[in-house]
């Protein structure tokens, strides 16, 4: 496999963050007087950025007038205790070591708010990581091809010399509006069988199992 370049989504791929998440998003619904979700629901809403997360969290989504404060708390509180109860998954820095020692080039696109993915990717990755990009307004958010595109150019890479690396439907639209072969992962925040049903060529159960489909 002539592959130079592992594209790789952040929350729910490299690192479980659900409670976190849950967490700060449960201070910005009660901080408003507004019922809180559990990490189920949760688990189920996160995956198309902050302000998608909210609407489906928040009664009336961005019909509430309270919709754009309670972002506001949500991303405060959230960028201010965001490593509370963050961890990469068991294996995923064994892997990453592995893929840097063979030369593999890494980045991290994600639909979380980039203030978070530039503070949170050095922070548990540290130089495993070549390029980390998140939501801004500078650039469509996935499943638009953008950030990938813009993580290729940042590391000197073709689309056809990358996989990408995700756990959601998002990640699997994502991969296929960028030209890159996808691999799901079973560990995240989606069901497997979806991640199948989106055209996922091979979804993998433990960290381990990608370098084993990169030496083949």
């Amino acid at each position: 496999m002539d592959i130079k370049a592992l594209i790789f989504d952040l929350d729910g791929t490299l690192l479980n963050t659900l409670e976190d998440l849950t967490d700060s998003m449960n201070y910005a619904l009660s901080s408003f007087g507004y019922e809180k979700i559990s990490i189920q629901q949760a688990r189920s809403y996160v995956g198309n950025g902050a302000e998608r997360y909210l609407e489906l969290s928040l009664i009336n989504g961005k019909e509430n007038p309270d919709f754009q404060e309670c972002l506001d708390t949500f991303k405060t509180h959230y960028q201010a205790n965001m490593e509370n109860k963050t961890k990469p998954y068991d294996g995923i820095l064994d892997l990453l070591n592995k893929v840097k020692v063979k030369g593999y080039k890494t980045a991290v696109v994600s639909n979380k708010f980039d203030d978070a993915v530039k503070q949170i990717s050095p922070k548990y990755f540290n130089s495993y990581i070549d390029v980390a990009i998140g939501e801004s307004e500078k650039i469509k958010k996935k499943p638009a091809p953008d950030s990938v595109y813009l993580a290729l150019e940042k590391l000197g890479c073709d689309k056809s010399q990358a996989l990408y690396i995700g756990d959601s439907d998002v990640d699997a639209k994502t991969a296929s509006n960028s030209g890159l072969k996808f691999i799901g992962v079973s560990w995240g925040f989606r069901d497997k069988s979806i991640l199948y049903e989106l055209g996922a060529q091979t979804v993998i159960d433990h960290p381990s199992q990608l370098i084993k489909i990169l030496e083949k």
